[in-house]
Formats: C-alpha cells, sequence, structure tokens
C-alpha cells in the first residue's frame, strides 16, 4: 500500500493512516497530484470544518498591498472559493483505490462542514460577503465549485442551500470592473440558473456579447479594452465561458452560435496553453498574478477534465505537461511557510505579489488539479507517458508546425 504524504500542518496522513512512505517506492502520476494536493488544501479545509480557519490562516498581504486590512478581512471567502474550485471535480468522483476513496469520503465531509461554518453567523469562521468588490470575484469561484461538484449541493441541508444562495446574490451589490470580471457576475447567475433560482440572464448576456467583443483571434480574449500578455485568458475568461456555456446552453438556443465559437476557441488556446510548457515544466514568467502558479494552466486543465481536448493534443502528453508544471512550481523548499503557500512563482518571491494578493490568493493554484476529477481508468491517467511538445521539439524530434487562426 502506497501513502502519500504527511501534511505539514495537522500531521494526519493520507487516508488517515500513520505511516511513512517507503524511500524506493514511486508514486504514479496521479498518486503524485493527489499528495500535492492534499499538502496545499488541507490546512485550509481541515480548518475550516474545525472552525479554526481565522485562528490558523496567517495575515499576509502583498508587499505591494493597496489596503492591507481590507484585504485581510476578505481573504477567508477567497481561499474557501478558490480551494473549492480546484478539487470540486474530484469531490464529485465516485470509486478508485481504497485509499482515494477514504481520502475523497474525508474531503468530503470537511468540505460540508467548512461550509456550514462559512455560513453559521455564530461560528467562528462565519463569513460575510458584503465587505468589497473583491468578494463578487470569490463568491464566483464559490459558484463554479458548486456547478462542478452538484454532490456539495445535493449534500447541503435546505437552510445552508439558502444561506448560499443569499450569500452569493448578496455580490450583486458590486459593480464589476470593466474586465474579465463580467464573467464574475455571470457566473454568479449561472450558479442561481443551474440549481433552479432566479437568475438575472442580463448580467449573463452582457458579459457573454461583452466578451464576444473582446475576442481578438487566436484563440484569445483581451480582459478590458486592451490586450494584456498575461494568463487571464486561462486564470478566468476560457474556463468561465466554458461553464457559463454548458449551463446556460441548456437553457436556451439563444448563445448556439457563439458557443459553438466558443468551443473551437477553447481547443485553439489549449493547444498555445501546452506548447507554452517547457520541458522541465517551467513557463514564461509574464503578466500580473503570476503568483498563481499552477493556475495559469487552469484552461488546459479545465479542458483535459471535460475531454475536449483537440486532435492535436492526447490526455497522456497534456497529464505529463501539468505534471511537469506541478513539479516545477512547488519543489522550491520555500513554497510553503509552516503549511500554508507563499506568495511567489517558484517559492516565495514577495515581489512578484500584486496590490490584491492576500493569504488566500496562491490557492487559486488549486485549479490545476480539475482532472483529477476523471476516473483514474481514463486515458488521462491510464494512457502510458508521452513526451509533450516541448519534449519533442527540444530533443530534436521532427515536428508539426504551428500556425494562428482567427476563428471570429
Amino acid at each position: 500500500m502506497i501513502l502519500l504524504v504527511l501534511s505539514m500542518m495537522t500531521s494526519i496522513t493520507f487516508a488517515q493512516k500513520k505511516a511513512k512512505i517507503k524511500q524506493n517506492q514511486v508514486l504514479s502520476d496521479r498518486q503524485f497530484w493527489l499528495a500535492q494536493m492534499d499538502k496545499m488544501v488541507r490546512p485550509v479545509i481541515y480548518h475550516l470544518a474545525k472552525d479554526s480557519l481565522r485562528i490558523a490562516m496567517p495575515q499576509v498581504t502583498s508587499i505591494h498591498v493597496d489596503n492591507k486590512a481590507n484585504r485581510i478581512k476578505v481573504q477567508y471567502v477567497e481561499v474557501l472559493g478558490r480551494v473549492l474550485s480546484g478539487i470540486a471535480p474530484w469531490l464529485q468522483l465516485e470509486g478508485g483505490s481504497k485509499q482515494e476513496v477514504e481520502l475523497r469520503n474525508q474531503y468530503r465531509e470537511w468540505a460540508l462542514q467548512g461550509v456550514k461554518n462559512a455560513l453559521d453567523s455564530n461560528a467562528k469562521d462565519f463569513m460575510t460577503f458584503d465587505i468589497g468588490g473583491q468578494q463578487l470575484v470569490d463568491a464566483s469561484y464559490l459558484a463554479i465549485a458548486f456547478t462542478r461538484a452538484p454532490w456539495l449541493w445535493e449534500n447541503l441541508d435546505k437552510r445552508n442551500q439558502s444561506l448560499l444562495v443569499k450569500s452569493i446574490a448578496t455580490t450583486r451589490r458590486f459593480k464589476p470592473v470593466f474586465s474579465n470580471w463580467l464573467l464574475f457576475s455571470a457566473m454568479n447567475e449561472a450558479f442561481m440558473a443551474r440549481f433552479g433560482f432566479d437568475w438575472d440572464p442580463m448580467r449573463v448576456d452582457y458579459a457573454l456579447q461583452q466578451m464576444e467583443q473582446w475576442y481578438t483571434g487566436d484563440g484569445m480574449y483581451t480582459d478590458g479594452t486592451s490586450f494584456a500578455f498575461d494568463y487571464y485568458n486561462s486564470y478566468v475568461i476560457h474556463p468561465y465561458l466554458a461553464e457559463i456555456a454548458d449551463i446556460i446552453g441548456k437553457k436556451t438556443s439563444a448563445y448556439n452560435a457563439m458557443f459553438e465559437k466558443i468551443r473551437k476557441r477553447n481547443e485553439r488556446y489549449a493547444i498555445i496553453q501546452e506548447r507554452l510548457i517547457n520541458a522541465d515544466g517551467s513557463y514564461p514568467a509574464t503578466g500580473r498574478s503570476i503568483i498563481y502558479r499552477g493556475a495559469a494552466f487552469h484552461h488546459l486543465a479545465d479542458v483535459a477534465l471535460r475531454k475536449a481536448l483537440p486532435k492535436q493534443l492526447s490526455p497522456a502528453q497534456v497529464r505529463g505537461a501539468l505534471t511537469a508544471v506541478i513539479k516545477k512550481t512547488l519543489e522550491s523548499p520555500t513554497t510553503y511557510k509552516a503549511g500554508w503557500l507563499t506568495i511567489g512563482l517558484y517559492g516565495a518571491q514577495p515581489s512578484l505579489g500584486d496590490f490584491y494578493n492576500n493569504q488566500g490568493s496562491p490557492y487559486i493554484a488549486t485549479n490545476i488539479f480539475l482532472p483529477l476529477g476523471l476516473s483514474e481508468n481514463d486515458p488521462f491517467w491510464a494512457s502510458p507517458a508521452e513526451k509533450w511538445s516541448a519534449q519533442k521539439i527540444w530533443s530534436g524530434e521532427d515536428f508539426q508546425n504551428d500556425h494562428s487562426t482567427s476563428l471570429k
């Protein structure tokens, strides 16, 4: 039996068993992903379930912070939404090895109790959603978590379902920035639509129509009125458009032509993303929010989860590429401090932070783990390892050339 890693924060082992990994044992890719996911999210989910997140979670902000007190206030909804958004497909999954099932059952229990504590005004970890505009963002990550894992919704009692809906609806008071933020408003409405509540078609339509105006070509959108060479097409734009299209496409056929364009653009940007991953798992460290680590490939992970990879990309090569990214972005000994993610890309690098970053911000990195929502028997996990594009090209193999495409 292969047990995974000790949590630095709680010293509770994977599958709740006290044993050490033998030095000469090699983890499969899936076991490695599970170990890294467990290490990353356990302090958050465990302490929230125990109603002790506010006690345990460091109050850290970027050295460039604009309003330190406010950024600390909002970090709790921020970390909750970001962690759940990444592990949701795995929480939704059934089956697997005995150890994985045991771990998932534990996390399901913790996640449900944690959400209840966050919504309980008598709990120490009670979270309000009306502090500021940032909570429009973070409510949307909680919303997408529940749409990715309906199991969470179905196993939340009626009272807390009502409280969750009320909390997410509270963020309607905040005007989104004229940027990718429009998708946060739309995602919150898509959540309402998904679970049978009144939703605002105008907020969804405005976001969809504006993003269509901002499409610039070759699978990429501008983020607002100007183009930025960063990873927001992956952090937010493509994954959110895909999820909104899935939900709203079941409510109306009005956007069918647009959603088909979105699908094709998703494929093209997935090809670009895979080619950005170097042979060692590194990638260009450009643009804001670079401390989000593996979330730079949120889109590629999401397309793999949806089994919607373009024909040019095999599941195995994408698995290899994403595994390399996980290793590279988490291997530094300063990635964690007392069990909590630091602000940085390769370990603690405070100067890479942005004015809006707090202790909760880097946990968007969990979104690279989305393919854990695929069964261990899925080709993504079961197929033999393959080189990804950069490995083939930089080892001298002949390789297919690449060309842009409009897709307007």
